[in-house]
C-alpha cells in the first residue's frame, strides 16, 4: 500500500511538473515521436538562448534583427517540411507545428519571419515551382542566406484577393510587372518576393521577384504597435521586367495562394498556442510570486478560476492541433479544417493574454514581462491570413454550402 502510494505521489509530482514547464495536461506527449520531442527541445533551447534574452529590447526599439535569419536557417527553422535535397528539413506537419509553436512562445514576429519563410515562400516554389526553380531558390531560403516574402494583400484588396489589380503583360522575351502590394512580412529585408498578379486574361500567377530589378522597392511600414520585432513594408512594382523562368508553371489562379495560406494558417494555429503558453506560465509563476493581503494573490478564488481556464483552453487547443497535424500528415485536413484551427486558437491565445495582463495587474503592461507584448501581437495575428470573421464565413460556406461573402 505504501508502495502504490509512492508511485502515485510521485505520477502526481511529474504531471505537476509538466503542467509548470509545458502545458502539457492532457499527456500529448505520449503521442509524440522521440523526433518530435527532440525537435522542441532543441527549438525551445534556441528561443531561449537567441529570442528571449533580447526580444523585449527589439519590440520596444522596433528592430528587426536580421542576424536572426540566418540562425533560423541553421537551426532548420525554414522549410521544415520540404524535403532535403532542396535544402529543407524533411519533416512532418507535426515536427513543424511544434516549431512554430516554440518559436511563439518567444515572439509572435519571429515566428511571422520563420513562418512566412517556408509556408509562403518555400513552399509555392517546391510545390508549384520547376525543378530549376527548386535548386536556384530552395537552398539558398532554406539556409538563410536568402530572405523571402510573399505578396497577395493589396491596398484596396484584403479579405478579397480576386479583386487584385497587380497585373504583368507578355512583352515577348520578358513580363512587365506593375501594381503594389501592402502589409509584407520580410519585405523590407527580402532577398526574393514570390507576388501573385494577374495575366492580361484576368488569371492569377504566381511569379518570383528578386531584389534588384530595376522598378522593383519596398517601401518600410512604420508606427506600428504591433509585430514590432518583425520586419512589414509594401511591395511596389513599377514596370519591373521579370524573367519568363520565374513564373511559377505548377499552379495558377486563386487556388494556388489559397494552398499557401492553409499551410500558414496550420502554422498560425500551432504558434498561436505557443504565445498563449508563455502568458499561462508568467501569469502562474506571478500569482504565486506576488502578495497580496498577506498572502499569494494565486490562493484567491478569481485568480484559480483565471490559471484554471487559461490551462484548459491550452489543453484543447493542444488536442486540436495534434489531430489537425495527423490530418495534414495524412493529406486530409481541408481548408475548413484548418480555417477553424487558426481562428480559435487565435481568439483564445488573445483571451488568454487579456486575463493573464489581469494577474499581473498593473506590472502586466510593462517590458518586464511578456504579456502586453504578446497582445499586441495578437492583435496582428487574429487579422492575418484571414481575419477573425472570414474564417467564420469559410466555416459557415462549408456548414451551409452557401458562400456569405458578398
Amino acid at each position: 500500500m505504501a508502495a502504490s502510494a509512492t508511485a502515485e505521489q510521485k505520477a502526481r509530482k511529474s504531471l505537476k511538473q509538466d503542467v509548470y514547464d509545458h502545458p502539457d495536461f492532457y499527456q500529448l506527449d505520449d503521442l509524440l515521436t522521440e523526433e518530435h520531442k527532440l525537435i522542441r527541445s532543441s527549438i525551445r533551447d534556441f528561443v531561449k538562448r537567441e529570442i528571449s534574452p533580447y526580444i523585449e529590447d527589439w519590440a520596444q526599439r522596433a528592430h528587426f534583427p536580421y542576424e536572426i535569419v540566418r540562425k533560423f536557417g541553421d537551426i532548420g527553422a525554414f522549410g521544415p517540411t520540404v524535403p532535403q535535397e532542396y535544402g529543407g528539413g524533411g519533416l512532418d506537419y507535426i515536427a513543424y507545428g511544434i516549431l512554430m509553436q516554440e518559436i511563439e512562445r518567444g515572439d509572435s514576429g519571429m515566428r511571422s519571419t520563420a513562418s512566412v519563410q517556408g509556408s509562403l515562400v518555400m513552399y509555392p516554389i517546391y510545390k508549384f515551382g520547376n525543378e530549376a526553380q527548386r535548386k536556384k531558390y530552395l537552398p539558398k531560403l532554406a539556409s538563410g542566406e536568402w530572405l523571402g516574402c510573399f505578396g497577395l494583400t493589396e491596398p484596396d484588396h484584403g479579405s478579397n484577393p480576386s479583386g487584385m489589380v497587380t497585373n504583368f503583360k507578355d512583352m515577348g522575351d520578358h513580363y512587365l510587372l506593375n501594381g503594389a502590394k501592402m502589409w509584407i512580412s520580410n519585405s523590407p529585408r527580402a532577398d526574393v518576393a514570390v507576388v501573385w498578379a494577374k495575366n492580361e486574361a484576368g488569371r492569377i500567377h504566381g511569379l518570383i521577384v528578386e531584389r534588384g530589378m530595376p522598378g522593383f522597392s519596398t517601401p518600410e511600414t512604420h508606427g506600428k504597435w504591433s509585430l514590432r520585432a518583425s520586419a512589414t513594408g509594401e511591395l511596389v512594382f513599377d514596370n519591373v521586367k521579370v524573367p519568363k523562368e520565374n513564373l511559377l508553371p505548377g499552379k495558377n489562379g486563386l487556388g494556388a495562394p489559397m494552398m499557401c495560406l492553409d499551410s500558414a494558417r496550420y502554422g498560425i494555429a500551432w504558434g498561436a498556442i505557443g504565445a498563449a503558453m508563455d502568458c499561462y506560465d508568467s501569469a502562474r509563476r506571478y500569482a504565486k510570486e506576488r502578495i497580496q493581503f498577506g498572502k499569494p494573490i494565486g490562493s484567491f478564488q478569481l485568480v484559480q478560476k483565471k490559471l484554471s481556464e487559461m490551462l484548459t483552453e491550452i489543453t484543447k487547443a493542444q488536442l486540436l492541433n495534434w489531430r489537425l497535424g495527423v490530418l495534414m500528415n495524412e493529406g486530409k485536413a481541408t481548408t475548413a479544417q484548418i480555417s477553424l484551427a487558426k481562428r480559435n486558437n487565435v481568439q483564445v491565445a488573445l483571451e488568454i493574454a487579456r486575463e493573464a495582463r489581469q494577474i499581473h495587474g498593473g506590472m502586466g503592461i510593462t517590458g518586464e514581462y511578456p504579456i502586453m507584448r504578446h497582445m499586441m501581437n495578437l492583435e496582428s495575428v487574429v487579422t492575418y491570413e484571414g481575419t477573425h470573421d472570414i474564417h467564420l464565413l469559410i466555416l459557415g460556406n462549408h456548414i451551409t454550402g452557401i458562400p456569405a461573402f458578398s
